[in-house]
């Protein structure tokens, strides 16, 4: 196993200026019913049956710590409500609430509906990953998973990972001050709502280029990782043709560490979303133009 300190020249740095971040949404979605659920970092409401309790208990990762180092922000109230709406108003109408809210899970679910209840919540077990950082755990599966890639000549390159709270603030605001916000909830998260800042998240790229754009999907890396990802306990988080659980178009550079038994749970279980998998409601926009 190669050092998980590892930089490259070859490596691509976030460029704020690249107007292709994410393809737009081409048209306004509905809630669809779903309720906002318990935010990460909070109490959450109970596990949704016996069996997904079980399974978050024996995936719980019981490292990090809950606390920020940084100055302390406005808690978000989110509060866990039903989900009962009817199978035709919501693609996922009998989800329940998520089994685990704590933001050191590995089962932390973040979304335009559930953000982190402390917004400005860090990982405390952070490492450098390719001029990046990323949580301890997920980095070393990750260093693995591109050597296995390298072993079958695949180049691999990490666009982005881990961001702060005060990074995603930056980044949002960008967006905002080119496109409008109304643009930009397309194209960014919400400070606070990313999924970036669980320290879990990578934005993969390829030396084939397509960075950041659907056409990764047909690089070596693409094919690659939408093969093999799972085995080293990472998943695709924004499926195509899901947006309207996940809230964002098809991005098939962005994945994310859930470990790997919860990793293969995930494919066995047929679920087309994380969302849907963890068992709460679809989030395909936020629950206020706050």
């Amino acid at each position: 196993m190669k050092s998980l300190h590892r930089t490259s020249t070859a490596q691509e740095s976030f460029d704020s200026s690249a107007v292709n971040r994410r393809t737009l949404l081409g048209a306004a979605l509905g809630v669809g019913g779903t309720a906002l659920l318990a935010a990460c970092g909070s109490q959450g409401q109970g596990a949704s049956s016996s069996s997904s309790a079980a399974s978050a208990s024996a995936a719980e990762s019981a490292t990090a710590s809950a606390a920020s180092s940084a100055a302390p922000s406005p808690v978000v109230s989110a509060t866990s409500a039903s989900a009962s709406a009817s199978a035709s108003s919501s693609p996922l109408a009998l989800a329940q609430p998520s089994v685990e809210s704590q933001p050191h899970s590995l089962r932390c679910l973040v979304n335009k509906m559930r953000p982190f209840a402390q917004q400005d919540w860090e990982p405390s077990d952070l490492v450098e990953f390719y001029g990046h950082q990323l949580r301890a755990e997920a980095a070393k599966a990750a260093d693995t998973m591109i050597d296995a890639a390298v072993t079958d000549g695949v180049t691999m390159l990490v666009s982005s990972a881990y961001r702060s709270y005060a990074v995603q603030q930056q980044t949002y605001q960008y967006w905002v001050s080119v496109n409008g916000q109304q643009v930009a909830d397309q194209l960014s998260a919400r400070p606070g709502y990313s999924e970036h800042q669980t320290g879990l998240a990578i934005d993969f790229a390829s030396p084939e280029g397509c960075r950041l754009e659907e056409c990764y999907r047909d690089t070596l890396a693409g094919q690659w990782l939408a093969k093999n990802a799972p085995r080293y306990g990472y998943i695709l988080r924004f499926p195509n043709g899901r947006q309207s659980v996940t809230g964002y178009h098809f991005e098939p550079w962005h994945y994310r560490y859930v470990g790997v038994q919860i990793a293969q749970e995930y494919v066995s279980s047929g679920a087309k979303t994380f969302e849907e998998f963890i068992g709460t409601g679809a989030a395909p926009d936020y629950a206020s133009a706050n």
